[in-house]
Formats: C-alpha cells, sequence, structure tokens
C-alpha cells in the first residue's frame, strides 16, 4: 500500500511516499516533498559502516564482546534508539583508541542485545544508558549488526520555468502511472516517479504544474517590469518540438522553451533567466509571419498528443514545412493558443498597416494591409490615390498557385457582385500569413471580451 499525500495547507508543502527509478533500473521507495519553489525526492540509501580495511563485519548473527570499562572515557561508546523511538538500542559512535575501539569487535550499527547476559531489547533509550552506565568494570556484549542507514538522500529539482511531463523522454511514449519533473537547465531531473494510485497521480501533477506555471508567471512579470509595452511577454513555457534525423523515420521530440513577446516568437533551449539571456535568442520568428494551427486527432503522426504546428513564411521563397510540436496537456495547449492569438492581435494593432510589392495587370503596385482600413491597391509609390480599396469584411475568399499568383475574391456591399483582384507576389506565403494575421485580428477584435482582455497593452 501507498502511504496517501499528507498535506499541510498552511505551509502549502505536500508529502508522500512513492517510487522513484531511473526509468532503466527497479523502483525504489522515496518520500516525495513538493514545496512552492521545488520538489525534492528523497530517497534512503543504505550504506555499510566506514571500517579499517583489515576489519569485516560479522552479519546476521550475535556475537559477545567483553568491554574492560576505562576511568576516562567510560566504555568508550555512544547509542541511539530505544523502544519509544521503535527502534533497537544501537551504537552510535565508538570513539577512537577507547574502550569499545581497543576490542576491534564492535561497530558502529551494531545493535546492543544484553548487557552481561540480561535482555535490554525493550529498553526505551535511558533506560539503556543506565544498565550500561551500572553493568560494572568487566562488560559483556551481546551485539547483532545492523547496516546503518544514512538519513534520506536528497535530489531537489528548482520548479522556476521547469516541467513536468509523462512522456519518456524524447519520445511518444507515455508513461503509466509515473511522471518526471525537469527543471530549466539539462541536467535537472527527479527521475521517474512512479504512482500506483491514480487518484493520488493526477493530485501530484497538478501540484506540480500550478506551482510551475505559478513560478513562470511570476518570472514573466519581472521580465515584463523591465520591457516597454509593445514588448510584453504574453507566454512562457516547454513545449517538445518533433525533429525527424535523416537515418530514422519516426520523430523523437527535444524540448524548448517557448516565448511569445512583443511580435516575436522566440524559442530557446535553455529557458532565459534574465533580460540579458532574453535578448540573445537563438531562435526568432515575427507572429505576423507565422501560422498556428492545433493538429487534429485524426492528422497526429504518433502517439503525442496536444499537438500544433507552426508554419513561418519568414520572407523566404521556398520557406521550410510546417514545424510539429507538442504541448503536455490539453489546457497548456490552449493556454498557448490564447496567447498567441492575442499576440496576433497585439501585433496588428502595433504594426497598423504593412504594404507588399505585387504585380497587377502587368504593372508594379503595392498592396497594403490597413488594420484600420482593410485591403488597399496602388501605383506611384507612397501617397498615391488607392485604384481599389475594400473593407476586411468584404472579402469572401482567396486562391493562389502556391507559387506567386493570387487571387482576391471581393463582394460589393451594394450590388452583392464578387470581384476577383489578380496579383502577383513573389514572396506569397508572407503576404498570405500576413493576411491570415490581420483576418485572426480582426475576427479577435469582434468579441468585446477579447479586446477588453489586452487592453492593458
Amino acid at each position: 500500500m501507498m502511504t496517501p499525500i499528507e498535506e499541510k495547507k498552511d505551509e502549502k508543502i505536500r508529502t508522500g511516499m512513492v517510487q522513484v527509478s531511473d526509468g532503466k533500473s527497479r523502483p525504489r521507495p522515496a518520500r516525495l516533498v513538493l514545496t512552492m519553489e521545488s520538489v525534492t525526492v528523497q530517497r534512503e540509501v543504505i550504506v555499510p559502516p566506514q571500517l579499517p580495511r583489515d576489519k569485516t563485519v560479522p552479519h546476521a548473527r550475535e556475537r559477545m564482546v567483553q568491554i574492560t570499562r576505562q576511568k576516562v572515557g567510560g566504555l568508550g561508546l555512544s547509542i541511539k534508539g530505544g523502544a519509544e523511538h521503535k527502534l533497537p538500542i544501537l551504537i552510535s559512535k565508538i570513539y577512537k583508541d577507547q574502550a569499545a575501539d581497543q576490542t576491534g569487535q564492535l561497530f558502529v550499527g551494531d545493535a546492543v542485545i544484553k548487557v552481561n547476559g540480561e535482555y535490554i531489547t525493550a529498553c526505551k533509550h535511558d533506560d539503556a544508558v543506565n544498565i550500561l552506565r551500572n553493568a560494572g568494570d568487566i562488560v559483556v556484549l551481546t551485539v547483532k549488526h545492523y547496516r546503518a542507514a544514512t538519513p534520506f538522500l536528497q535530489k531537489q529539482v528548482p520548479l522556476m520555468m521547469g516541467y513536468v511531463t509523462r512522456y519518456v523522454f524524447g519520445t511518444d511514449k507515455l508513461r503509466p502511472g509515473a511522471f518526471e519533473v525537469r527543471g530549466a537547465r539539462p541536467s535537472q531531473s527527479t527521475g521517474v516517479i512512479h504512482v500506483d494510485d491514480p487518484a493520488a497521480l493526477s493530485h501530484w501533477l497538478k501540484g506540480v504544474s500550478d506551482n510551475i506555471t505559478g513560478l513562470t508567471n511570476l518570472q514573466m512579470k519581472l521580465f515584463n517590469r523591465h520591457l516597454p509595452g509593445g514588448e510584453r511577454i504574453e507566454y512562457m513555457g516547454w513545449v517538445h518540438e518533433g525533429v525527424v534525423a535523416a537515418a530514422q523515420s519516426w520523430q523523437s521530440y527535444r524540448p524548448r522553451f517557448l516565448v511569445l513577446k512583443g511580435t516575436d516568437v522566440m524559442l530557446f533551449d535553455v529557458p532565459p533567466m534574465n533580460v540579458t539571456e532574453l535578448a540573445k535568442c537563438p531562435e526568432t520568428l515575427k507572429v505576423y509571419q507565422t501560422m498556428f494551427r492545433t493538429v487534429k486527432e485524426s492528422e497526429m503522426v504518433d502517439w503525442r498528443q496536444h499537438c500544433f504546428l507552426v508554419q513561418s513564411s519568414a520572407g523566404s521563397l521556398s520557406a521550410p514545412g510546417p514545424r510539429y510540436f507538442s504541448a503536455e496537456t490539453r489546457h497548456e495547449l490552449l493556454r498557448l493558443e490564447a496567447a498567441w492569438t492575442a499576440n496576433i492581435v497585439n501585433s496588428v494593432v502595433r504594426l497598423e498597416k504593412k504594404t507588399f510589392t505585387v504585380v497587377h495587370g502587368g504593372r508594379p503596385a503595392g498592396l497594403t494591409l490597413d488594420w484600420a482600413g482593410g485591403f488597399s491597391l496602388s501605383e506611384g509609390g507612397p501617397g498615391a490615390a488607392p485604384l481599389w480599396a475594400y473593407r476586411f469584411s468584404q472579402l469572401r475568399g482567396s486562391s493562389d498557385d502556391g507559387k506567386s499568383k493570387l487571387k482576391l475574391h471581393f463582394q460589393d456591399t451594394e450590388t452583392k457582385v464578387i470581384e476577383t483582384k489578380e496579383l502577383e507576389c513573389q514572396i506569397l506565403q508572407s503576404l498570405l500569413f500576413c493576411m491570415h494575421a490581420f483576418l485572426t485580428a480582426k475576427v479577435a477584435s469582434v468579441d468585446p471580451a477579447f479586446l477588453a482582455s489586452i487592453q492593458h497593452h
């Protein structure tokens, strides 16, 4: 039976007995301690007593050892344990060169069973001390060795910008009845924590996840203090990116720390701990040049759930295909999706307008996407009167050849006739992604509650 989780509500500390393994060997009992800042695995490790090389401890049998009490130092040993502690009377210390040490037959970890032939196994600690004190000058101890157990060995993982996962690291294999907590640095891990009881498992998972989210949001607020309004961070958290190597047909997953900041989508291998590290992001995409889409269950490539695709146009002619990511839970995926939409709205509002160089009717022109106005096309550079203009709500559809040709289908507000405009654009994907961002922002901003939630920016 597993010990149920004990929760000390006032201190926000949760402890309970679990099993811990390295994922390969058999799980061993351990105590798990969860606080707001960290999760600690306390494992009892049996360590043999420290002995001189020429001495070996006789195990699992009783021995009789005679000690001659000395005038200074007495028997030369200390004891611990006792009936009140539900422990035998154990020798806890042997003083160098004193009486017990001189016998060469007594060791730390020996349990004293008899003193001068009288059992002391049911004695309390103080009674055992008195019996030993009053046992005369020549004392015969009957002892049996117990291997000394060190106190719990601790492994602590800080939760700030860490994550909890049920997947076997780097794979799509879900561990039944187990999870692992990993810290911000690659070396920080609790190992695999096994919890038999499903209710206790979900209790632990929720507790750890909530604390991680709380701490990460706190770090986000600290970052935002140093950032101007338009550069604020909307989201920070771990996702897993699917990577297909040339030698294999399946995906392996690598953890990426994702930050949505201002108009940027930032991907880190190790979370930034300060504003300087935040500025040194190894990979940044513009949110209005990316497409975010959750993966339907029928489209999933493996056993990983809660997946999404990110495709970036990045202004290149031949942009790479969509990148495949996985979030740990549905809740986390929804949180990320909401933050992504908020970021698109903020980015578009901040951008106000964006003009793309196109060819229209064989002549160069500029197609402008304007947050307030909609679509307009003009020839002759900035300030020229537009040849045509439509509001975003008039767009009824678009089609393209996947290379450079684009058709936009607008509906005339009065005649209801569909008017098709044909364009060519060398960076078609950038234009399409930007159009998508402006339209997403327009749809999202129609919802007053959503608009109110981003007004503080």
